[in-house]
């Protein structure tokens, strides 16, 4: 169940990753080169391949002169149960 949730989420933010890009006319290689983050990386945080870290998503964000929440998706997961107790 935790692997179909992370999928989703990388998958959803990889798609809205491309959507900010290319809102503000941005290519892979032009996020790239702007981030120092290596192009085929780009592509894998795009088609939800990696786990992208906070400090990647700041940057990316940055590039892209947006705040890093807009890069987030608005996707529904599951609530955690609350604690016994």
């Amino acid at each position: 169940m935790r692997l179909d949730m992370s999928e989703r989420l990388n998958t959803a933010l990889g798609a809205k990753l491309v959507e900010v890009r290319k809102s503000r006319g941005f290519t892979q290689e032009q996020l790239a080169y702007a981030s120092g983050i290596d192009r085929s990386y780009v592509g894998k945080i795009e088609r939800g391949q990696v786990n992208l870290t906070i400090k990647k998503l700041y940057i990316l964000a940055e590039c892209l002169g947006c705040h890093p929440c807009e890069l987030l998706p608005d996707i529904d997961l599951p609530r955690p149960t609350a604690l016994p107790g």
